[in-house]
């Protein structure tokens, strides 16, 4: 047993994490009825969840309180990377169901207790109201807008601060990065009791009447994770980005695949810049802030199943219609955490475009909960994994700026 232990502590997190995958997807083909085993994964969920606005708080007011005059923190190109990159893979989702036509059959109704917005100025409205927001409401409802902003505020009122207050400020933020390490070595039992609680809830067989659906949406969201997240990241590194892209995919994308939240997953992505040498300042602001405008898997969905719904009801569309519905995808995705439930409810935003009704808008969003079993988790894998990777292509291609 001791021996056991010894192999078990020494194996890498990733690899442990398959084991779970492994061990889940049997127990939940095997024993579907042991629905006690479902709480273990709820349990690893909330606590980055719970740990997330705490540690973003954390990290942001000691950053900034220590940020020494005229230091550089690449900000401008990652927000410039995240605009572009939402952007680009909204495109991409257009090109794709030019490709490969899709059709809804639409008689059902959408059953959810959530309203859509009204539209993309209701979406920022949302979003700017959230700044404001009271910072321990932001921080209780993980409201990172306004969690990012007052930690902001309150990192620059701390520059004034002693050495004193600033060291505790700085303790306060070690001890919180050690609890989120704590949670992260649980990951391989919660994504176990995740994956076991997605095979007994619904089975294997449960999406195969939406089965092309799922393929244009999840290989969609691949071809911008291998292709087009690559070629950015090549075009400012000037380098092979492959083994960077396969480490963010590897180390981001798996857990927040079966978390299926990005706010869940903003501790392990701290927690890999830090393992990528990369620097504070910039990755405790970058990734909060990605977790919430950096939405390249959210435009994937808002467009697809938007021109699904287009082509079912015969509407023509030019190219410059799918333009405009890009650039609509990609500014509504960015506003997607201001929104209950997400990018689909986001869909009758982009609907409305063409004359579609709120109605059968909505029944459209009711497909989109029926496949978000697979779409989500791809999704947030994609969105999660990016905020990483532009994150560091960004202080790599600073760095080449210094050494040159």
């Amino acid at each position: 047993m001791k021996r056991v232990c010894n192999v078990w502590i020494r194996t890498s997190l990733i690899k442990k994490i398959g084991i779970g995958v492994v061990v889940g997807l049997i127990l939940g083909l095997l024993v579907p009825n042991f629905t006690g085993l479902s709480l273990l994964g709820k349990l690893f969920v909330g606590g980055l969840k719970a740990i997330a606005p705490l540690l973003v708080f954390a990290l942001v007011s000691q950053a900034i309180s220590h940020q020494k005059k005229g230091q550089e923190t690449n900000m401008k190109l990652i927000i410039a990377l995240y605009l572009f990159g939402t952007f680009a893979a909204a495109l991409v989702a257009v090109l794709t169901t030019y490709l490969f036509p899709l059709s809804l059959v639409l008689n059902t109704p959408a059953k959810t207790e959530f309203s859509p917005p009204q539209g993309v100025g209701e979406v920022f409205q949302t979003l700017l109201l959230k700044l404001v927001d009271n910072p321990i409401n932001a921080l209780a409802t993980a409201n990172y807008i306004g969690v990012l902003f007052w930690a902001l505020v309150f990192g620059f009122a701390l520059k004034a601060a002693s050495k004193e207050t600033k060291h505790l400020i700085k303790t306060a933020a070690e001890v919180t990065s050690q609890i989120v390490v704590w949670i992260i070595n649980l990951a391989p039992i919660g994504i176990m009791s995740l994956v076991f609680s997605a095979i007994s809830e619904n089975g294997i067989g449960v999406l195969s009447d939406y089965a092309f659906l799922i393929l244009v949406l999840v290989g969609t969201m691949v071809f911008v994770a291998l292709v087009v997240n690559p070629l950015i990241a090549f075009l400012v590194m000037r380098q092979n980005p492959y083994p960077l892209v396969f480490k963010c995919l590897r180390e981001s994308g798996v857990t927040a695949f079966f978390t299926r939240s990005s706010a869940a997953n903003i501790p392990v992505n701290m927690q890999l810049c830090k393992n990528l040498g990369l620097s504070k300042e910039t990755y405790s602001v970058s990734i909060p802030l990605g977790a919430t405008i950096n939405m390249g898997g959210a435009a994937i969905t808002i467009n697809v199943l938007t021109l699904a719904a287009v082509n079912t009801f015969g509407i023509p569309v030019d190219f410059l219609t799918a333009l405009l519905l890009s650039l609509i995808a990609a500014v509504s995705a960015c506003g997607a955490s201001g929104v209950a439930g997400g990018s689909l409810l986001l869909i009758p935003v982009a609907c409305s475009l063409f004359g579609i009704s709120n109605d059968l808008a909505m029944q459209v969003v009711g497909v989109g909960f029926i496949v978000g079993v697979i779409q989500d988790s791809c999704e947030t894998a994609l969105n999660s994994s990016t905020d990483v990777l532009f994150t560091a292509i960004a202080e790599k291609a600073f760095w080449k700026q210094e050494k040159a």
